[in-house]
């Protein structure tokens, strides 16, 4: 009798371990990690302090953690917050955009880009053979030719991101993964 008794308590006290665990387990605020979707609030500055994206007051921005629809630098940067904490983030150029590539200058001829076009600076667009859109800037004019600049707009830059974690939800596996639009922000 006294061995039922003992087994008793000893298949109770695993039980309630076991409850009492998952119970604490519920109670632990949701961390951003991989698969998780994630929702914040963000401003994007650059070096010289100017404001170059935010959706504060606005919709916010949601992603999927660890499927890189963010620039890889702040996707690492925001792994392991919680729902409100808030997180100033400084990304150099090679956690942002990269550096500048030195190849992905091209030079054209002159009659190929708009005469409007020929100004320094100037943001073109195109299609490559395969039919996807090209963005490219005026970064030169010579006689008969002009350098285009194929670099990422934000390539080179240090990067300032002010985030608000919104919400952090687990992705349900009929929820498909969205295709990351190409020179979106807050990549």
């Amino acid at each position: 009798m006294r061995r039922i008794f003992c087994l008793s308590l000893m298949i109770c006290s695993i039980i309630l371990n076991t409850t009492l665990s998952q119970a604490g387990e519920k109670d632990k605020p949701a961390t951003i990690s991989a698969g998780k979707e994630i929702t914040i609030e963000y401003t994007l500055k650059l070096e010289d302090k100017s404001t170059l994206d935010s959706n504060v007051g606005a919709e916010p921005f949601k992603f999927v953690q660890g499927e890189h629809q963010i620039v890889p630098g702040l996707e690492t940067a925001l792994e392991g917050l919680k729902v409100g904490d808030k997180k100033n983030v400084q990304l150099k150029p090679e956690d942002g955009y990269g550096a500048v590539d030195p190849d992905a200058f091209q030079e054209i001829e002159k009659a190929r880009v708009p005469p409007e076009a020929l100004v320094i600076g100037t943001p073109l667009e195109g299609r490559d053979p395969s039919g996807r859109p090209i963005r490219a800037k005026v970064s030169e004019i010579k006689e008969s030719t002009v350098v285009l600049d194929m670099n990422h707009p934000l390539a080179g830059k240090t990067l300032f991101f002010e985030v608000k974690i919104l919400d952090i939800q687990a992705q349900s596996p009929s929820q498909s993964k969205p295709e990351p639009e190409p020179h979106e922000h807050p990549e």
